[in-house]
This record gives C-alpha cells, structure tokens and sequence, in this order.
C-alpha cells in the first residue's frame, strides 16, 4: 500500500484523513512494506518536532543557519535544503514528492503556491500573547497526530518532562539569584526574554525567577537598550548563542556595560547557541544549558559568539 498524492489531495478539506492513510501504510503487508509520509518543513520548530518524533522531514529551509541557531536534535545526513523560509524553492520541493509541507503562520501568504506541491498544514506556538511552551506542546501532539505518531508524541513529551526535572536536580545548590536571559544584538542593544517566551517553561520548572517583567512581545521576546537590564540589579546574566561577530569584544570596551552590576560583579554566563523561537526540543536544550553553566559554577563569566540573528 502506498501514499498517493490524489489520496492526500482528497484530504486536504480534512486533514485527519492523513494519519489513517499513514498508519495503514505502515501496516502493509510485512516490515519491508512499511512506509512514512515525506515531509518538508518550512519552519525549524516543525523540523526538530519532525526528528524527535523519529521522522525527519526530507527537506527544510536554511540548513546552515538551523546548524548555528538550533544544533540540537541534529539533522540525519540526507535532509535537502529547500531555500528561504519566504522564498522556498518550489521546484526543489516538487522533487522531493512531499506528502505533506508544514508551515509557520508567517507563511500564509505563500500557502496557495505550496499547496500546488503538496497538502499543507500551519503549526501555531507564537503571536498568541500567550505564553509560548503550552502551545508547544499542543503543536507537538498535533503534528504527531497529521503524521500518524500519536505514540511518538506523548512518548516524546514524556521524555522531555523528565530531562527538565533531571536539570532541575543540578541546581539545588543555586543561590536564587533572578535571571535576566538575553541575546547579544549589537553593543548597545539586547534581547530580552519575558514571560511569553518558550523559556519561562524552563525556567519555571528549573525554578528559576526570571529577571525581566516588562512587556515580552508575541514572540516572547523584546529589543531593549542594555540599561534596562538594570532593572534588577541583583540579576545574574545569563547570555544565549549566537551572537553577531565582533559584538562580545566591543561590549568589552564599553563603559556603560562594565558598570552593570552583573558584569562589574562576575555574575554572566554565556549559553551555546539555542534556537529561541523554537518547540519543546529547544526548551529542553535550554534547560539542560542553563543548568550546567549555573550548577558548574554560576559566577565564571563566559562569551561565545557566533551568527547574527
């Protein structure tokens, strides 16, 4: 049994038509029969879903950048590049024979062209206002159930718990100092995360305080002047890769950023690059990040960079 692309077609008016195909397909008649649905990801969120579910997609967009931002889970060798994220090529993506193309909302302008290649699906986590993990979580159980891995899911979001209790356990020694959780932007400005962001989950869960209490934005994040981060002078600073190059050297020079309280007292660590626009993997990398630079020694300061944003 195979999955056509006129029976995917006729399901586009309802698309838990999918998982039945999918799993009648992976029934088949013996082991060598079984297939799974080819998927493109449009959005990185979908694409490390995609692969911690045990089904990579077969094409995404901005391979690079995802090794820079995102790291983790890694691509499996054989993931085609598919272009920009508001430009994918169509005709790379019409090679691939999807069955599916899983998009972010911010693609909905381009939705009528990607549905000529195949069905088309967008998974919602940002933009709500609301915190960003439980619509994480939501998507995951969601885009498991389009691809026929309901099991895969609720296995994998188990597994996820646990990892974030087990960073959680690092940290019992702590001195519960708030947090302000940034990305470098230039030498003068920053990225702050709030309370909307995919981290407040980790850090919650950590049982961490987050620093910052202003206004976090629909992407759960805000573009502050670093002396906001003065707000709480108490706070530690916890710096997440990557950063545009050269910004961590001029921060050195500036007289502004030596007079914080967090860098005039050693209280900075920097993060490997965690992708924050992400889905519940990212939120697991944070947290297991965070709670190795803050368990192993919270007051040694750090800097990585890497790519701009």
């Amino acid at each position: 049994m195979t999955l056509s692309r006129r029976s995917l077609l006729a399901g586009l008016g309802c698309l838990s038509f999918l998982p039945q195909v999918v799993s009648a397909s992976r029934a088949g008649q013996g082991a060598g029969d079984a297939i799974s649905p080819r998927v493109v990801a449009l959005d990185w969120s979908s694409a490390e879903t995609l692969i911690m579910l045990g089904l990579p997609p077969v094409g995404i967009v901005r391979i690079p950048d995802y090794k820079a931002w995102v790291v983790e889970p890694a691509l499996p060798a054989g993931v085609v590049d598919v272009g920009l994220r508001l430009e994918p090529n169509l005709e790379v993506m019409q090679q691939l024979a999807p069955d599916l193309i899983v998009i972010a909302p911010g693609l909905e302008t381009v939705r009528a062209r990607l549905e000529q290649v195949a069905p088309t699906v967008s998974l919602t986590i940002y933009g709500t206002g609301q915190e960003a993990f439980p619509a994480a979580v939501a998507e995951t159980r969601r885009l498991g159930t389009l691809v026929g891995c309901s099991t895969e899911a609720e296995d994998y979001l188990a597994r996820a718990a646990r990892q974030i209790d087990r960073a959680r356990d690092r940290l019992r020694g702590y001195d519960g100092r708030p947090v302000h959780v940034v990305n470098f932007l230039d030498d003068r400005h920053v990225r702050v995360f709030g309370t909307t962001s995919l981290w407040q989950h980790a850090l919650g869960r950590l049982g961490l305080r987050n620093a910052w209490t202003g206004d976090s934005g629909p992407w759960g994040s805000v573009t502050v002047g670093i002396e906001r981060l003065l707000s709480d002078p108490e706070a530690r600073l916890v710096h997440v890769a990557p950063a545009p190059e050269g910004v961590v050297a001029r921060l050195r020079t500036s007289p502004l950023w030596r007079h914080l309280p967090a860098i005039a007292d050693g209280r900075m660590v920097g993060l490997p690059a965690v992708f924050p626009f992400g889905a519940v993997p990212c939120t697991v990398r944070f947290a297991d990040c965070l709670s190795l630079a803050l368990g192993g020694g919270a007051d040694k300061s750090s800097t990585t960079e890497g790519r701009g944003a």
